[in-house]
């Protein structure tokens, strides 16, 4: 490893702290023996699991897929975070697993910093996966990996409040009328909407949707078009529309709130379906509407299957059949229905669609999504949005006008 890939790895480490609070090619593997690389013997996989134990059938998933493949798989499970660090600790050491699952964001930095091998050269078969959640994994032309599921924001409402409120649910299709039904809401007595607008990561995750549904690109934070969508959120603070809590609350306390059967809508994710059922009230979910209408585009969650640059590079064509096998149809199924993911293909979604009805919505959102790193922001995306949800804080806070806070972010970008 030359020292141009190490400041390389360096600078990618703090990039990588920046998204979670929120490198030319490295040989590796030189553990490795030559005939391991021609095949046979153990494989390495890290993942974002740790919720799954090795009796689970994810853990089972992997050991299958290696069996078929004629190796052994050891893997390891970290925490989110800790995972992307240890991956670029390994790639510094030359040590990297054979087959490393990541959250898309990161996917472009650990690619940036020479981590990653692109599928054109490890010949991952990418043509049937929907290019909005593609472009989540590429950089600089090239792409890293494969989705192995999404989740997105939508907004859940509570057809109960809506109800006595007076609100038809076919009548929210832009920004105006679902302000209309906010404002309806709160004189029947009740509350309106609820989010999250933390100062982390969540907080640009959870404003994006109103950012990219006003027309507004992260190259140009202080568009008329950002304002109008940071306008929509602290008009709805100043109606008492949305609760002033918003400010502080994750996606969590946001759930938490909207648990409670006060509120009519609350934006949140896929993940909170199971709490969803659990609610104890009947429940709807809607794609987040653009400003004119329409869904809008929001963020894709969820993780890739990438292969990391090894030292012996034999090894590729085991871990390509590895890889192949964890996002084949039947096992995407399967494995995105335990994550509560929207499967990466039309095909797989239309399974899911059947099997369960109630997840239609959250397929249309998804198709509409789009990824943080796209239009290749890639490494630039950590303080674009940390730099957005400064500004969203200071507007909803009332100590910045919407366009003042935008304006102060952008040439803080700058």
């Amino acid at each position: 490893m030359n020292r141009t890939t190490r400041r390389r790895l360096t600078a990618a480490a703090l990039t990588v702290v920046a998204v979670v609070t929120g490198t030319s090619a490295c040989s590796t593997g030189t553990g490795k023996t030559s005939a391991q690389a021609a095949g046979g013997g153990t494989y390495t996989i890290w993942d974002p699991y740790p919720q799954f134990a090795k009796d689970s059938a994810w853990a089972k998933l992997l050991d299958d897929c290696g069996t078929k493949a004629g190796v052994k798989i050891k893997r390891t499970a970290f925490d989110t975070s800790d995972l992307t660090n240890k991956a670029l600790l390994a790639a510094q050491q030359r040590n990297s697993p054979d087959v490393l699952i990541v959250d898309n964001p990161v996917v472009s930095t650990l690619a940036e910093a020479g981590v990653l091998t692109a599928t054109d050269e490890n010949k991952l078969d990418t043509s049937k996966v929907s290019p909005n959640l593609l472009a989540a994994g590429e950089a600089g032309g090239k792409t890293y990996g494969t989705p192995i599921g999404a989740n997105t924001l939508a907004l859940y409402y509570n057809k109960e409040v809506l109800k006595d409120a007076g609100v038809d649910i076919a009548s929210v299709k832009d920004w105006k009328s679902l302000t209309a039904a906010l404002a309806k809401v709160e004189k029947a007595g009740k509350k309106g909407i609820t989010f999250s607008a933390v100062g982390t990561e969540e907080g640009s995750f959870q404003f994006l949707p109103w950012f990219w549904g006003s027309g507004a690109k992260l190259t140009a934070l202080d568009s008329p078009e950002a304002a109008s969508a940071l306008k929509l959120w602290t008009d709805w603070l100043k109606k008492g529309y949305a609760p002033n809590s918003v400010i502080n609350n994750t996606q969590t306390t946001s759930w938490q709130e909207f648990a409670s059967g006060d509120y009519a809508f609350a934006e949140n994710g896929t993940w909170q379906l199971a709490n969803a059922e659990k609610a104890g009230f009947d429940y709807g979910v809607l794609p987040i509407p653009a400003s004119t209408g329409g869904s809008a585009a929001a963020p894709t969650g969820g993780e890739f299957v990438t292969l990391p640059v090894q030292g012996e590079t034999g090894r590729y064509a085991t871990s390509q059949k590895l890889v192949s096998c964890l996002t084949s149809t039947e096992n995407l199924y399967t494995t995105d229905t335990t994550l509560s993911y929207v499967a990466p293909t039309t095909e797989v979604q239309d399974k899911q669609v059947t099997g369960d009805p109630k997840l239609k919505p959250w397929v249309e959102a998804v198709s509409a999504a789009k990824g943080r790193t796209s239009d290749d922001l890639g490494t630039k995306y950590p303080k674009i949005s940390e730099q957005m949800w400064k500004a969203v804080q200071s507007a909803l806070s009332g100590s910045a006008s919407p366009e003042d806070a935008l304006a102060e972010a952008q040439t803080a970008v700058k």
